[in-house]
């Protein structure tokens, strides 16, 4: 005789009863993992988690792209470059004339 043939009623019935009971565990977390709340919980967690690390990205591109510049228009001392400002400067002073005189000009 193997040992299910050994097992008494009982036995069985606790058997049964403990897998019905693991059953039941297993379908109501399968009732979570389905429900609506829980699939827009989840979609939700991972967009943030997508935007976060995004934005985490984004500001490390734009610190690294600021301390560049700092880089060319301050020398180690902490002193400006005035041979590299004025020319960014003047660059910059055409762009926004260029700008208002395109501006003006649409607006006629």
């Amino acid at each position: 005789m193997s040992d299910a043939d050994a097992r008494t009623p009982a036995q069985i019935e606790a058997d049964i009863k403990r897998r019905r009971d693991q059953l039941a565990d297993t379908l109501d977390e399968i009732g979570v993992r389905v429900h609506p709340k829980t699939i827009v919980g989840d979609a939700k967690a991972k967009v943030a988690a997508s935007v976060d690390n995004s934005l985490g990205r984004a500001y490390v591109g734009a610190n690294r792209f600021v301390s560049d510049v700092r880089g060319q228009l301050v020398s180690a001392d902490g002193s400006p470059r005035i041979e590299r400002i004025v020319p960014v400067a003047l660059v910059a002073v055409g762009l926004v004339g260029l700008l208002v005189v395109s501006s003006r000009r649409r607006g006629r």
